[in-house]
């Protein structure tokens, strides 16, 4: 697909990877719905950020989600693209996650993207296609100590997602996955943690130093303009 004059929504834009891949597209001509839960710092960025727009919405909120895909539409008439990244990290043993902490992340990092692709696959139906972009992890192909909850989502993502482009292959709607590895961003530092940092145990980065999220960004719209590939690593 070519993103010129496409419009799409970005989810998690307030920064890090999210707020990379829509200020790519917006420079490639799309024009961009900036979608988190940061009103003040949405409406800011879409200053700086030419033919896009802000709109607020808690991705953990079903009803939240569905206004925002309405608003969306109501403003540019269609959707092309959905790039599903918001999310949160929460570190825990299996014996100790909290089940309110997982029930949390399960809304925002599973049923969030869900939702959202729920809401737009009838829009791209109607419009002839679309692509929609669903970012995982690498950790949905690990076992870490402490990362069950948040690889566990991920990896449910993952499926979730292969399974819907197999779903719509015949309805021109094209989606991917894109597993980042680790990524310059304050993913870490916004974490929710209920095991104390210093004995958690972090797996060494290994041979490649941690990517840019303009790195991830690239991925991301290398996906939505390529469409063919179901798996897509940083």
């Amino acid at each position: 697909m070519n993103v010129k004059d496409k419009t799409a929504i970005v989810t998690g834009a307030s920064s890090g990877i999210g707020l990379s891949t829509a200020q790519l597209l917006s420079k490639m001509g799309a024009k961009v719905a900036l979608v988190s839960r940061s009103k003040e710092k949405l409406e800011k960025l879409s200053t700086e950020t030419p033919n896009s727009i802000a709109v607020p919405a808690d991705m953990s909120k079903v009803f939240e989600i569905k206004r925002m895909v309405q608003e969306v539409t109501n403003r540019f008439g269609k959707i092309d693209i959905l790039v599903n990244n918001a999310g949160v990290g929460y570190d825990a043993s299996v014996e100790k996650i909290d089940v309110d902490t997982f029930h949390y992340i399960f809304d925002l990092d599973l049923v969030g993207p869900l939702v959202a692709m729920q809401q737009v696959i009838p829009i791209m139906r109607k419009h002839g296609g679309g692509t929609i972009i669903n970012v995982s992890s690498a950790v949905a192909f690990m076992t870490l100590p402490n990362n069950a909850p948040y690889a566990s989502i991920k990896c449910a993502l993952a499926t979730l997602s292969l399974t819907a482009r197999e779903e719509l292959k015949n309805d021109n709607i094209t989606v991917s996955v894109v597993y980042p590895y680790i990524t310059l961003t304050n993913f870490e530092r916004n974490t929710i943690r209920d095991v104390p940092l210093p004995e958690r145990e972090l797996e060494p980065h290994g041979p490649f130093p941690p990517d840019s999220a303009d790195y991830a960004a690239q991925k991301i719209v290398e996906g939505i303009e390529r469409g063919g590939s179901g798996n897509l690593c940083s």
